[in-house]
């Protein structure tokens, strides 16, 4: 069972999306991200994920409010990144009402701590943010790439215990032109436990449904819902 994660990717208050992560690349969609948040929950959806791309850029949390009101307002399951570089950022995005933290540019930069708190929250409640740029894990929203080939990446990590895995491949995310099933496909067949959530290009629902014969987790969407080709309606009724 694929669980479909619609999206809301935030800057100044705005639901918006983002082309290849480019912030010269802003779309915004709708200008309360609680009200889209509410509409998911009533088209049938119980997963939401939420990027503060105000605070990936300032490397602190900087929407936690809205986190809070869509906690608030909402019953839906929040996955929360952007700007997760400290204990006290894991910690405030989870006391506002996130129940799994994404961790991506710490885990690569300073991999002793984010295994502490691997330790210390566990494996429900962090995800790993693995975000794919020509091979290499890119870090910083997407502005910089790591030393880590992505399969050393999840190898390493895997190892020490982590469950669930966002995989973005930068290159497809916002573009509309379809996922990296390939690339999903070679993930599932190496780490086959893995809880793998596919991100970034998603636009039409053949795809969904080939992640979920490949076996992936999840499938978050993001543009595809806003640019209304892929409906509501046809993802709560796969």
């Amino acid at each position: 069972m694929l669980n479909i994660i619609p999206a809301i990717d935030i800057i100044d208050g705005q639901c918006v999306r983002l082309t290849e992560g480019d912030y010269n690349q802003k779309k915004v969609y709708n200008n309360n991200p609680v009200e889209v948040a509410k509409a998911f929950e009533d088209a049938g959806f119980e997963y939401l994920h939420v990027v503060d791309l105000d605070g990936a850029k300032a490397k602190h949390i900087v929407n936690q409010a809205i986190l809070e009101q869509i906690a608030t307002a909402t019953n839906l399951t929040i996955d929360f990144g952007g700007g997760i570089k400290t204990t006290q950022d894991i910690q405030l995005a989870l006391d506002s009402g996130a129940n799994q933290v994404t961790v991506g540019t710490i885990a690569a930069q300073q991999p002793t701590l984010f295994l502490e708190w691997l330790d210390y929250y566990g494996n429900e409640k962090l995800i790993l943010g693995a975000d794919v740029k020509e091979g290499y894990i890119a870090t910083h929203g997407w502005q910089q790439s790591s030393e880590y080939t992505l399969v050393d990446f999840l190898t390493m990590y895997i190892q020490k215990g982590v469950k669930y895995v966002i995989c973005t491949d930068v290159s497809k995310d916002g573009n509309l032109q379809g996922s990296a099933v390939g690339l999903y496909q070679e993930l599932m067949q190496q780490f086959p436990e893995l809880k793998l959530i596919a991100s970034g290009g998603v636009s039409s629902i053949e795809e969904i449904q080939q992640l979920q014969n490949i076996g992936c987790y999840g499938a978050i969407v993001g543009k595809a819902i806003y640019e209304q080709k892929i409906s509501l309606e046809q993802l709560t009724t796969l």
